[in-house]
């Protein structure tokens, strides 16, 4: 991650005390042939290309709750109509087919290529705004889906939340309103070559299925660039989450993602993410405790590296100030992220490219 004035040199078209509606350079729409479902892979032919800098808009659609042998009664049950984005959205569903080794995961917008990225680079991803494209999301509780899964959850059920006029909130029940607070779950660059195609499932060092709530507008993540080009894409949009994500799914809807792309010519090995008010890195491994212990090493690094100072007091401030917090425990492989708090470091500026 690069700080200060580098982040500040960076060029941006819509930054600092902006309030305005930015219009994207390029759009990417979630037509069929813009479509991957379930994989990333260095093979998979990028579908844009940008340059470093240009706004991208990138239409993303949630098929979950959504049956693949008849899409249109999935509405027709959930009174909601069929309307352009539930048109395009089942022209989705029998237009793009599944990865043909039987890799699964989610419905995915991309790949986006950005010209210059080279092996060795990181791309930080800028997130101007994320807008809700429909009226509803899905959650599903699923019994006995995993371990962790409360012995007294009997029965499998799909809930539909349905959005407010403002889209401010989303109706669960009557007298119960879940903030919507919209991020994209899934924001990926190519794994490496070698790797082969890889489910968009469990999220790795280049990012992916992260699910991590704080990704909002006017939020930053990098990743480090494995193939030319990098290679981004996304999907899984949330409309709102607790950390966890505990029934495996959180009000999965679609959304779009108005994102810019600055490339930054130093090597991370891990993503990063930055806010306004946050530094956040990551812990990813199939056993919680080892995200956890890769989350604090992560820490301690960046507080080190990037903040100078010495191991150790990195290592006091990471636990007298730093909060970590359990990204998600559903995605085989699990997430801790620690949230470091800029306001402590009272002798420092952090110039940042997003003001509210």
């Amino acid at each position: 991650m690069v700080l200060g004035k580098d982040l500040a040199d960076s060029p941006v078209k819509n930054g600092v005390n902006t309030l305005k509606k930015i219009k994207p350079d390029k759009v990417l729409r979630s037509f069929p042939e813009n479509m991957v479902w379930g994989y990333f892979g260095a093979d998979v032919p990028a579908k844009i290309s940008v340059k470093e800098g240009e706004i991208v808009e990138i239409h993303s659609i949630s098929t979950s709750g959504v049956s693949r042998e008849d899409p249109e009664a999935f509405f027709k049950e959930n009174n909601l109509p069929l309307d352009d984005h539930a048109k395009e959205l089942i022209d989705i569903i029998n237009n793009v087919p599944p990865e043909p080794s039987g890799i699964r995961g989610h419905m995915l917008t991309g790949p986006v290529y950005i010209e210059g990225a080279m092996p060795g680079d990181s791309i930080e991803i800028r997130i101007h705004d994320v807008r809700l494209r429909s009226d509803y999301g899905v959650n599903h509780v699923r019994p006995g889906s995993r371990d962790d899964v409360p012995l007294e959850i009997k029965n499998q059920e799909s809930f539909v939340y349905k959005y407010n006029k403002k889209r401010t909130s989303a109706e669960f029940l009557p007298g119960v309103e879940i903030p919507l607070k919209p991020f994209m779950g899934v924001m990926a660059l190519s794994p490496p070559p070698e790797t082969g195609r890889v489910s968009s499932i469990p999220p790795d060092f280049f990012g992916g299925n992260l699910d991590l709530k704080h990704l909002v507008k006017g939020t930053s993540l990098t990743l480090p660039v494995s193939v030319e080009g990098g290679l981004f894409t996304t999907g899984d949009a949330h409309g709102a989450q607790g950390n966890g994500e505990v029934s495996g799914t959180a009000i999965e809807t679609s959304m779009i993602l108005v994102a810019e792309f600055i490339i930054h010519k130093k090597s991370i090995q891990m993503p990063v993410a930055e806010t306004p008010d946050h530094f956040i890195v990551f812990g990813l491994n199939p056993d919680l405790d080892e995200a956890m212990k890769q989350a604090l090493q992560q820490s301690v690094v960046f507080i080190h590296e990037k903040l100078g100072f010495t191991y150790e007091e990195a290592m006091s401030i990471s636990s007298t100030a730093v909060d970590f917090e359990v990204t998600q425990v559903v995605d085989r492989t699990e997430g801790v992220h620690g949230m470091i708090p800029k306001s402590i470091f009272t002798n420092k500026k952090f110039d940042y490219w997003y003001s509210s």
